[in-house]
């Protein structure tokens, strides 16, 4: 499960994934810095982990993590192959969320692909060419079911006119019911793996001035309705490596309210459909990321294969009731530890110990 970054050439879409991963990817004033897409792991915060840690004293703590990709900058005509087209299309595909950054600053040192800056305009040809290229996905699905209906396949012709009916709806505009036909189809959601209907998030990149915020006031016109978070890319990227302390100091001393970059990886936790579980120990206390609805034996595995083939059972425990009970102990005389068997579906902050055969 990946997010990945995107947007028009010189929009800060490395900086920003500087920021949220401390890569240091290499960023340049000119289009196609990035060719290959640079991928990097990012924390999750989480306020549960410290004193989950000290049940156990635990020597580690590792949080849960996502993966990102920043992706090379998207021109108008990338459908059609200009610039870095099929490579930016290419690697959109391998994402499960799109992260789009959108510039809501003026700097006459950071030269953009267009002669104004118009976050309106730069969405419009973002969405437009992802479309584009979703439309060719289609045309060459619907070339294929045409030749098998001729010859009489009734399953063929069916989906022949699903397509035909995509296609219209894609033509049109029309996202969200193209959308809407393809979740009836899966077997066709999963062959075609549609760029245009990924579900999106928008980062306005933004700076201190208030031309930023006018910028950032009509993205939010733009795109209402869509998840939208506001990072002051430059300043993150400025603060990479400050501790978190001195970090949330200086925001406040410049007026900033959020840190941007923590509500994005929250959102895109969401997106991703993810939820956390946990294990602890006098070594590691470990927040675990894994699809929600995954049940207890899958889980396992995520830990070590050998838990999964020889699991006999699990103690679970919410993380509230564990942290205010202080201890295993506590929690068991309080009634609050459970048994579960392989088939126990994993709730979100479950703590988890595998009982299992080597």
């Amino acid at each position: 499960m990946q997010v990945g970054i995107i947007g028009l050439p010189n929009v800060g879409k490395t900086t920003i994934f500087n920021s949220l991963t401390t890569a240091k990817a290499a960023v340049a004033n000119y289009p196609f810095c990035t060719i290959e897409p640079n991928q990097g792991l990012v924390s999750v915060a989480d306020n549960n982990l410290l004193p989950l840690s000290k049940i156990y004293n635990s020597a580690k703590v590792t949080p849960a993590a996502i993966k990102i990709l920043d992706v090379a900058g998207l021109v108008e005509g990338a459908s059609r192959g200009e610039g870095l087209g099929n490579k930016f299309l290419a690697s959109i595909r391998e994402v499960d969320v799109v992260a789009h950054v959108i510039r809501c600053f003026y700097d006459e040192n950071v030269a953009h692909s267009n002669a104004d800056i118009d976050p309106e305009n730069d969405i419009d040809i973002i969405n437009t060419e992802l479309m584009l290229a979703d439309i060719e996905t289609l045309s060459k699905k619907k070339d294929k079911f045409a030749s098998l209906s001729k010859s009489g396949d009734a399953i063929a012709k069916e989906s022949l006119e699903f397509i035909e009916m995509c296609i219209a709806f894609l033509n049109a505009g029309d996202v969200n019911r193209c959308a809407e036909q393809l979740e009836k189809r899966e077997d066709l959601l999963k062959q075609l793996n549609l760029l245009s209907i990924k579900p999106v998030i928008y980062i306005a990149n933004i700076n201190e001035n208030k031309e930023s915020q006018i910028l950032f006031e009509r993205l939010q016109k733009k795109a209402a309705g869509q998840k939208i978070v506001k990072v002051y890319g430059k300043i993150e990227n400025e603060l990479c490596d400050f501790p978190e302390e001195e970090k949330s100091i200086y925001r406040k001393e410049l007026g900033i309210e959020n840190d941007g970059l923590r509500d994005f990886i929250a959102q895109c936790y969401i997106m991703l459909g993810l939820i956390t579980f946990y294990t602890i120990n006098e070594n590691e206390t470990r927040a675990w990321p894994v699809k929600k609805g995954i049940n207890i034996l899958d889980a396992a595995g995520k830990i070590h294969t050998d838990m999964q083939k020889g699991f006999i059972k699990a103690e679970v425990i919410s993380c509230a009731d564990l942290i205010a009970s202080g201890s295993y102990h506590a929690a068991r005389e309080a009634g609050k530890l459970k048994i579960e068997g392989a088939q126990y579906i994993v709730k979100d902050m479950d703590v988890i110990q595998i009982r299992f055969n080597l």
